[in-house]
């Protein structure tokens, strides 16, 4: 087989092809993380966003590879999951706009794009560093663009650039000295090889097969985000609307578009009258639904949770044609009026979401570490309000780039992304907002507040590593200082109160815990009498139910 062009079917079944090469092999990418913490995730927030680009393309029939590789891009931009996504995400962006008009490409035009991706990746981040996927992907395309003259056809061409991309990727450890101490190459780089090695494939006839049940992408749980007494958070929707366009209007398709969007639903139609109940994260997708088909006569939004909060959810539940919410559904309500602040903020666990509602955020998106919301999820959200000004706190660095890829995104809205890079971050900034202050007053003392904030982290190493001279041992407990390992220890509790000692200095003055979910009471307990007796000073406790890190500790 000898390919001298590529047109816009055949681009559609590489990257399908290099999107499920990647999602077989992703946990081995996930495995070359640097720090021995279980959560690495490079591997699973690629492997998500080739599989929105893929999704976006998988039905397409389209000759032309311009029209297939924006299709692609734009899947992929909405798709991007953490810093990693969105990188690769810019790589295919750049190189669809290299590819604007154009049917099919030869190897000149092809290889030229692939530096076109290169150089909107590198643009798209402020501080590119070397040593990772951006490298990687620089020295294939420029190697592509040195020997397009001298080779045959693609085939030939996928050949010798793949074999460039894992000599550059041989090479990342002598960029980044961190790789080299931990003995890994860069995951970025390797899963971006993933994806060039199944298109490759596909250009020579070897197709895969999906064999990953699950892609580990960010996906919302609110299995055990519930009241006391068991009953879910959301909005309880009424509304009766007359049915302008009865030609479309089918009872039964209407149940099962509207279906996925809740529970406790109720459809009664008579003539051309329509009535509607459900319990449901996203009345506004409810609204949009049925407003297709008509215009509303009432309606009412009742938050079931907390008054004024609102937490952006989309969970599939099983139609139920009974209520027994207890609610009162006989009188319509007037929609909410706009405020002035509006705020989104990404966490994980019971309790820290219960924290940040109480402290005033508006919408809650579940997920942070190995749970990277993507670059849609936060349009949708910000989508959802009806504020002057929207302040998103991202909580994690690895969530930071999607955030700003969205507010770039986002023209009609003021939206302001806080550059909290921990939950310890986020939470003590929100102690400074001030709804009463204009939006730069506020993100700016926010902001500088963040400086002033020690973040500790706790949790166990999940395989024998090195990290700056220190000895590391599989399933020891590690104490983690902004961003850095200093503390091993076998036992847990030795482990939080080493790094607590660490972290409390003349300055401090007051200490947050934030328990996870494999803490139990006692433990706690005895870590806080440790804090009192050893430095006397304010200690605030939160049971946070996250995952992962059992303590997030702040000092301020």
């Amino acid at each position: 087989m000898s390919t001298s062009k590529i047109n816009g079917n055949l681009f559609r079944d590489l990257v399908i092809n290099g999107s499920i090469k990647l999602r077989n092999n992703m946990n081995r990418i996930n495995d070359l993380n640097v720090f021995p913490v279980p959560d690495g995730d490079t591997g699973s927030n690629m492997s998500a966003t080739m599989s929105a680009g893929a999704n976006a393309v998988r039905g397409l029939d389209e000759p032309s590879i311009g029209k297939v590789a924006k299709t692609l891009a734009r899947g992929m931009l909405m798709g991007a999951r953490g810093n990693s996504g969105v990188i690769l995400s810019q790589l295919f962006s750049g190189i669809a706009k290299s590819l604007v008009d154009k049917d099919e490409v030869n190897l000149e035009e092809f290889s030229y794009a692939l530096r076109g991706g290169v150089e909107q990746a590198y643009s798209a981040v402020i501080h590119p560093v070397e040593g990772t996927m951006l490298t990687v992907s620089r020295e294939g395309a420029d190697e592509a663009i040195s020997i397009y003259e001298d080779v045959d056809d693609f085939e030939e061409l996928f050949d010798l650039y793949l074999k460039e991309l894992y000599q550059s990727l041989e090479r990342t450890p002598d960029l980044l000295p961190v790789l080299k101490e931990v003995g890994v190459v860069d995951s970025g780089g390797a899963g971006f090889i993933e994806i060039v090695e199944g298109m490759r494939d596909a250009l020579k006839g070897k197709l895969y097969e999906d064999k990953q049940e699950s892609t580990g992408e960010y996906k919302v749980d609110l299995t055990n985000y519930t009241h006391a007494d068991g009953e879910s958070f959301g909005y309880c929707t009424e509304f009766i609307m007359q049915i302008e366009k009865m030609s479309e209007f089918s009872q039964s398709d209407f149940i099962d578009m509207i279906s996925p969007l809740g529970d406790s639903l109720v459809v009664v139609q008579d003539e051309n009258i329509l009535k509607v109940h459900i319990h449901t994260q996203t009345p506004g997708d409810a609204l949009n639904l049925a407003q297709h088909y008509g215009f509303f006569v009432n309606l009412k939004i009742e938050n079931m949770s907390l008054q004024h909060t609102e937490v952006l959810i989309h969970q599939e539940a099983d139609y139920q044609d009974n209520c027994n919410c207890g609610h009162d559904h006989s009188h319509s309500i007037a929609p909410k009026v706009k405020k002035k602040y509006a705020i989104v903020a990404v966490v994980n666990g019971k309790g820290l979401k219960e924290t940040f509602i109480e402290m005033g955020c508006d919408y809650i998106i579940d997920g942070g570490q190995t749970m990277n919301p993507s670059v849609e999820d936060f349009i949708k959200a910000v989508e959802q309000i009806n504020a002057d000004h929207i302040i998103i706190i991202p909580n994690n660095k690895n969530v930071m780039l999607s955030a700003e890829t969205a507010r770039d995104m986002i023209e009609d809205k003021d939206v302001h992304v806080l550059k909290a890079k921990t939950v310890a971050q986020g939470y003590s900034a929100l102690t400074m907002f001030d709804a009463t202050q204009e939006i730069v007053s506020n993100i700016e003392e926010m902001t500088e507040y963040l400086t002033k904030v020690k973040t500790g982290e706790v949790t166990f190493a999940i395989r024998d590593s090195k990290n700056n001279g220190m000895e590391i041992t599989k399933d020891d407990f590690m104490g983690i200082l902004d961003g850095q390992i200093v503390i091993t220890d076998p036992v847990r509790k030795t482990t939080v109160e080493k790094l607590i000692s660490e972290m409390i200095d003349d300055n401090a003055e007051i200490i947050t815990i934030m328990y996870g979910n494999d803490v139990f009471e006692e433990e706690i307990d005895s870590v806080v009498d440790f804090v009192r007796k050893e430095f006397g000073m304010e200690i605030d406790v939160i049971n946070g139910g996250q995952e992962i890190y059992s303590y997030i500790i702040s000092v301020e």
